[in-house]
């Protein structure tokens, strides 16, 4: 086609030549004529021969050792004679062709259409000299010149070249060339990715042997850093994939060593026994096995797992170069693992490792070595600590992890010693006081707890003294991470013992005076730090008189129980029954007077007997007063029954004057009174209402007795009208 044009041009200076009579002018079309006809030979005759050289190489595939050179010279010497024969045309031809003939300036745009065919071939010959440099270049094993060549192959092929007119490149891949140009390029650089990967499979060799419980991993690393850095920076600057080297160093070397034991030994000197090179060894070996959830896990030291992983970067170190202005290798291999390998430490291995006492946290020296952790992380380049932050914010949030450290602590003793046997007892306090003398608010009376309480108080007497021992720094405003433990421990203590002594609680009257003796003792102790919440106080005590509450209430149904079956017989006497359940209920009180008298501090056990006994002898006066007709004999029988509950009453108290303070007590007596007096004597009692009856009796419950007692008279009837 090129040569096309001059033709074309040369026929256009023909007719011109003919056209012209002057002399001068004629001289010069002559000369540029001839110029133009060596030209086109030349040009045909070079176009022939880069075709048959560009047809051997990417069409017929036939063994060429014509090097490109001598065609790319040929090719500039060409294009510089073109340059100077459309400078002549411009100056002699065009402005004169204007004038007579356009023919003759089309043919001068068309030879610099030429001069762009000219760049086309240029460009395909420099695309196959690079073809034949990459050659060279592998037998002598230059990795480097290789991965450069392959990268301008690149930048020629794919249009990414500076300088190259555009029209150029849409010319060229629009040959028929350009497919298998494309596709030679892509042969040659998997090669070159291929012989990259299998030497630096030799320079870092990666293995792993598994047993049935346990592993034994491997890595040797060539101690040729300048062959390792460059293999390393051709195969990273070739696009390579470290997928596989990340997931083995994150499966088989980083998460063993965050999670569990594992031996390291490292050697600096290992010769191979494949080739004479000298490597570095670093050998691992775990445990496989897997842990049951109920086994603790064993965790190595924090400080065993930031020492082990430096050592295996430090043994990859090596192959650490820059591959480009803003890259390492490192900081590639970074991104695959980066983010695994900085949760397993945080979540698996620091948090673990924050302190749970106050005595650990004085000489940790854990938030300084992340600290320092993090900044040799960010020199390998494996993290950009800008970016990737897991370590600054574990540091930033130690305290927060101390605290809920401390806490869980703290809450799982709480929950070892609740859970103890409360029936395990010891005594506390200061001898009883009795009913009559006012209580000193700071001394706690004398009583029995559970052993498991005090081991509660001597919990929050330690904390309490930790957090007065500690030192406060001038200028430290950092909450007090044992600030709220108090109230946590007892609101826990408050709420989980009731749920784990539950059936103890309801069925054993023991168990609810120790746990109301217990809160007790824990209010007291709460009570002497005058900072405490009040309301923490009123909790304390209400939970525990409220199952103490319980407990009597339940006394109290069993006595009633028992007196339901209070009956009479139909004749004139008593019978046996009515004895035989008041005896039932007596015992019944000895009984929780067993459990209750050596446990409860001695105004509480008064006060709550005093309840109990009111409880029976009210409903023992009740069910007398129950009778229409109460005989002479059933009188004096009466009058028995109740005093053997006068008896024995008093001997439930260590000091029997405490039976006086029973609501019902005085009744109690004045009715067996009764039960003996003649009707003068009752009515002398009343004392037209101010005598000692009209103190527990109402009217109308001494004219119900009058009745019943006596036989419907006139002397009764008198008597009845002076009861008012």
């Amino acid at each position: 086609m090129a040569a096309a044009k001059i033709k074309v041009l040369q026929e256009t200076f023909d007719e011109l030549g003919k056209g012209k009579e002057n002399g001068h002018d004629g001289a010069d079309i002559e000369a540029t004529k001839s110029a133009i006809r060596r030209m086109l030979t030349r040009t045909e005759n070079y176009q022939a021969r880069v075709r048959k050289h560009v047809d051997k190489n990417y069409t017929d595939f036939m063994s060429n050792h014509t090097s490109p050179d001598i065609y790319m010279d040929e090719s500039q010497s060409l294009q510089r004679e073109i340059n100077d024969l459309l400078e002549t045309v411009g100056d002699q031809g065009l402005q004169a062709l204007n004038e007579s003939n356009n023919k003759m300036a089309a043919s001068g745009r068309e030879l610099k259409e030429l001069l762009l065919g000219m760049h086309v071939t240029e460009h395909i010959l420099k695309i196959d000299d690079l073809f034949q440099c990459v050659e060279d270049a592998r037998s002598s094993n230059d990795h480097l010149v290789v991965l450069d060549l392959i990268g301008r192959l690149r930048s020629l092929i794919f249009g990414e070249a500076s300088g190259t007119p555009q029209d150029v490149e849409r010319i060229f891949q629009n040959l028929e060339c350009y497919d298998t140009i494309k596709v030679k390029y892509h042969v040659q650089s998997h090669l070159l990715q291929q012989n990259l990967q299998e030497r630096f499979d030799r320079l870092v060799q990666l293995n792993c042997k598994s047993f049935p419980n346990s592993r034994c991993v491997t890595l040797m690393v060539s101690k040729d850093e300048q062959q390792l850095q460059d293999i390393g920076i051709a195969l990273f600057q070739e696009r390579y994939n470290p997928v596989k080297l990340c997931e083995f160093l994150l499966n088989n070397c980083i998460e063993p060593l965050v999670t569990k034991p594992v031996s390291v030994e490292f050697q600096g000197n290992v010769e191979s026994i494949a080739n004479d090179e000298n490597y570095y060894q670093l050998s691992l070996s775990y445990s496989t096995k897997t842990e049951s959830p109920t086994a603790g896990q064993l965790r190595p030291n924090y400080k065993q797992v930031l020492d082990h992983i430096k050592l295996l970067l430090n043994t990859l170190g090596g192959i650490n170069c820059s591959v480009s202005q803003t890259q390492h290798v490192f900081s590639i291999i970074g991104d695959h693992i980066k983010d695994r390998l900085l949760e397993l430490l945080v979540h698996e291995c620091l948090i673990p490792a924050v302190p749970e006492t106050m005595e650990e946290r004085q000489n940790c020296t854990l938030c300084d070595d992340v600290v320092h952790f993090e900044q040799y992380l960010a020199d390998t380049f494996l993290i950009n600590p800008e970016v990737d932050r897991s370590l600054r914010q574990f540091c930033e949030q130690y305290e927060t992890y101390y605290r809920n450290r401390l806490f869980n602590r703290v809450l799982e003793t709480v929950r070892e010693i609740i859970q103890r046997d409360m029936q395990d007892m010891m005594p506390v306090g200061h001898n009883n006081q009795s009913s009559g003398e006012e209580a000193d608010p700071i001394i706690f009376p004398r009583c029995m707890i559970s052993k498991s309480v005090q081991d509660f108080v001597k919990l929050m007497d330690r904390i309490v003294r930790q957090t007065a021992d500690k030192p406060s720094e001038a200028g430290d405003k950092s909450a007090d991470p044992l600030d709220g433990l108090i109230d946590l421990m007892l609101g826990t203590y408050v709420d989980e013992v009731p749920k784990i002594h539950k059936k103890l609680l309801e069925s054993i009257p023991q168990q609810s005076v120790l746990f109301h003796n217990n809160c007790m003792y824990l209010t007291h102790w709460l009570s002497q730090d005058t900072n405490k919440s009040a309301s923490l106080v009123q909790l304390l005590r209400s939970t525990g008189q409220k199952h103490f509450r319980i407990q009597i209430d339940y006394q109290i149904s069993i006595l009633m129980e028992i007196m339901s079956g209070f009956v009479f017989d139909s004749g004139h006497t008593l019978g046996t029954i009515p004895l035989k359940l008041v005896r039932q209920c007596l015992r019944q009180l000895e009984l929780i007077k067993n459990v209750w008298q050596n446990v409860l501090a001695e105004n509480v056990y008064n006060s709550s007997f005093c309840e109990l006994l009111n409880a029976f002898t009210s409903e023992l006066i009740r069910r007398i007063f129950t009778l229409r007709d109460i005989s002479a004999t059933m009188a004096c029988e009466l009058s028995d029954l109740i005093d053997v509950v006068l008896d024995k009453a008093p001997t439930l108290f260590s000091n029997k004057h405490e039976v006086l303070q029973v609501a019902t007590w005085m009744k109690l007596q004045q009715l067996k009174t009764m039960m003996n007096a003649s009707l003068k004597e009752i009515t002398e009692q009343w004392c037209d209402g101010v005598g000692p009856l009209t103190a527990n009796y109402k009217p109308e419950e001494i004219r119900y007795l009058i009745r019943a007692l006596f036989q419907d008279t006139d002397r009764r009837a008198k008597a009845i009208t002076q009861i008012v």
